[in-house]
């Protein structure tokens, strides 16, 4: 029996999913298209086995095909990163990290991490995070260029002495300073910990820097830049070694017993291996490279149609739009003017944001997803001058003063986009371009 006759509701609504991807352009720079093979795996008949434990050390009989399996991912994810050391059973990035947080650190502790609004990730200490709860967190900034503070990241360093330092973000279009911000951790003694979810597809390309050399542990997601299902990694390099000889244990004991998962997901951890083997592929490094030539072309092309960029441009596979010159907390328009049109982004604080993260002044542009659809620079063209014309439309909306007046706002605004015959028109320019570039496991 498939899908379609058992739970006909749950079937139409996948489909309904699959119609909606081929009808637009997935551009929220954390998500991509897996591979049909990467699918298989998840939805292999590997979740049905429990397996508390390691390799070789399970809580549970019948693993012996369970532990090759996540040795190879384990062997995978050294080689393609050029680590001593990986952990492949995080179920997600901030579980990672957190796992990170109890081998090395002690409740009370003082931690430092990029500022959430800055573009850095709430679970490096942000002030809503349990992070901020149970460690003394301190945050640096990016300067007015966008790029790092690292002046005062040394600042701050020094004179908090913090026992953890991230270097790590959700919303930095710069090339990560790992080597500055190492030297600054080395002068405090500080672990120095690359969380790198949104790059770790393009470091492996060769796209981006690696942080191996330069910081002790590398934390990453699965399903970004690297393609693969969602999951975490957790990788000590040979410098973290170095400080400390069993590093490796620790975060294998933090991750479990002593963390806050249970078990590992087999299905995901083969996916993973697969999505790695596949990242360890020749054509990968051209597809990583391909990234960042298009989020460049693409951020060249709307500073061209007069959006306005955080930092200039990009190094990366993102742009952040800042809003700010039509007025403050915008990002919520763009974001929804964009999904009616086809484009899908997600709002975003942006440095110094005069708005809050619920009504931020930017918005999130990735292109991981639209080049495993074989996008290139030429079509980035057409794409940044669709982003430029859907922002044209809704630059006079404004965002009202109290919540109340908000709430009817902006149902007043999605109505008004819904129907607007220009959204529409863009809206069935971006359905025709699709059918060029089918997505891997869909089309």
């Amino acid at each position: 029996m498939n899908l379609e006759q058992t739970d006909p509701k749950i079937y139409e609504l996948i489909e309904a999913e699959k119609q909606r991807r081929r009808d637009g352009l997935e551009m929220i720079p954390s998500e991509n298209h897996t591979s049909p093979s990467v699918l298989e795996a998840l939805g292999s008949i590997l979740t049905d086995k429990y397996s508390e434990g390691y390799p070789g050390k399970r809580y549970y009989g019948g693993n012996q095909v369970i532990d090759r399996i996540e040795n190879l991912a384990i062997e995978r994810a050294k080689q393609a990163f050029g680590v001593p050391f990986a952990n492949v059973q995080p179920y997600s990035g901030s579980p990672a990290n957190f796992a990170v947080y109890l081998a090395v650190c002690n409740f009370g502790d003082t931690i430092m991490g990029q500022n959430l609004p800055d573009g850095g990730h709430i679970s490096h200490g942000w002030k809503v995070n349990i992070t901020s709860k149970i460690f003394k967190s301190v945050s640096y900034h990016v300067k007015s260029d966008g790029y790092i503070d690292l002046e005062e990241v040394r600042n701050l360093a020094v004179e908090n002495k913090p026992k953890l330092i991230w270097c790590g973000a959700t919303a930095y279009v710069r090339e990560f300073p790992f080597e500055e911000i190492s030297k600054i951790a080395d002068e405090v003694g500080a672990y120095f910990v690359a969380d790198i979810a949104h790059i770790a597809g393009l470091v492996i390309a060769g796209a981006h820097k690696s942080p191996a050399p330069f910081v002790h542990i590398i934390t990453t997601t699965t399903h970004k830049t690297l393609r693969g299902p969602r999951g975490g990694l957790i990788m000590v390099t040979e410098k973290g070694l170095k400080k400390d000889a069993e590093l490796g244990e620790k975060i294998n004991k933090a991750v479990f017993p002593g963390g806050v998962q249970g078990g590992p997901h087999n299905h995901q951890t083969a996916a993973i291996a697969v999505a790695l083997g596949e990242a360890l592929k020749p054509e990968f490094k051209e597809y990583g490279k391909q990234i960042v030539k298009n989020s460049k072309k693409l951020a060249e092309g709307l500073m061209e149609r007069g959006v306005k960029l955080v930092s200039n441009g990009t190094d990366n596979h993102m742009v952040v739009v800042d809003l700010t010159p039509d007025g403050p907390g915008r990002g919520v328009f763009l974001q929804d003017a964009l999904d009616m049109a086809g484009i899908t982004v997600n709002k975003n604080t942006i440095p110094a944001d005069p708005s809050t993260p619920f009504y931020p002044s930017g918005v999130r542009i990735g292109t991981p997803a639209i080049t495993t659809r074989g996008m290139k620079e030429k079509e980035m063209e057409l794409i940044s001058d669709w982003i430029a014309r859907v922002a044209d439309l809704i630059k006079n909306y404004k965002l009202p003063g109290t919540k109340e007046e908000r709430i009817e706002y902006l149902k007043r605004f999605k109505s008004e986009i819904e129907n607007n015959d220009q959204i529409k028109k863009i809206k069935s320019e971006i359905s025709e371009f699709g059918k060029n570039f089918p997505i891997p496991a869909i089309n």
